[in-house]
């Protein structure tokens, strides 16, 4: 039986990377009592599939763990049993159950929302409206969104319209919040810090890094891979979260 859990990252969790991440659930599996299934060899190990690595820093809403159990009871028991061994800054918000032939949360990983936003003690350099109306005037009225990336061999061209879907920006308590929907995926990952550089250099302002908090909000497979897809023509629409596969029980 497979099962797919959502959890959220936060606090100082959030400066704990993957890899640890990773040893930290098999640990608190076990704890937990879960019925979880072992992998055959030598060395079993406990059949289990991220979605996607969130980077050092980054704090969630939305991140996925795929489990293969002999047994389940239900959804709120396994989030409840998972909750109470879990440390401050790591929550389960959500479990479903997975038909048996369904791909691995990793196979599907299509696009993922994010919200950045100033931290505090740093000062925007302009107001969201002028993020706004330079979101308008540099990425979505010009036909491309040209930067060049750096690669551990050489430099690569890339259009950024192709791999974003939502870029926009609103007011809260005075500040510039960004909302942003960029490719995700084994093969085309886009990293948002990168969008909002670019739209920084365009503007002709200084790009802080440490100056912005990146709160991944959800992770989306595609709904159809044969339409859209093969067209190259995608919008939000186009994709579903990885938390309204499956079903509850």
């Amino acid at each position: 039986m497979k099962i797919r859990i959502k959890f959220r990252k936060f606090g100082v969790m959030k400066f704990i990377g993957h890899l640890d991440i990773m040893r930290y659930f098999q640990k608190a599996i076990r704890r937990a009592d879960i019925d979880i299934c072992y992998s055959e060899g030598f060395s079993p190990h406990q059949i289990m599939s991220f979605a996607a690595p969130l980077g050092v820093g980054l704090t969630s809403d939305g991140e996925y763990l795929d489990i293969e159990v002999h047994s389940f009871t239900s959804t709120e028991e396994t989030i409840a049993a998972l909750n109470e061994v879990m440390v401050e800054g790591v929550e389960i918000t959500g479990c479903r159950i997975l038909p048996d032939s369904s791909k691995t949360a990793m196979s599907l990983v299509a696009a993922a929302d994010y919200e950045l936003y100033f931290k505090e003690g740093y000062t925007p350099p302009v107001s969201a409206e002028d993020f706004s109306a330079g979101i308008r005037e540099h990425f979505w009225l010009p036909k491309e969104f040209l930067i060049t990336k750096q690669t551990k061999k050489s430099e690569k061209v890339m259009d950024l319209k192709r791999l974003v879907y939502v870029f926009s920006v609103e007011e809260r308590e005075q500040l510039p919040y960004f909302s942003l929907m960029t490719r995700t995926g084994s093969t085309d990952n886009l990293k948002p810090e990168l969008v909002l550089e670019a739209l920084f250099g365009k503007m002709g302002l200084h790009y802080c890094p440490d100056a912005v908090q990146i709160h991944r909000k959800d992770i989306y497979a595609l709904k159809d891979k044969d339409s859209a897809a093969a067209e190259g023509l995608l919008s939000a629409s186009d994709f579903i979260s990885l938390g309204d596969m499956g079903d509850l029980i």
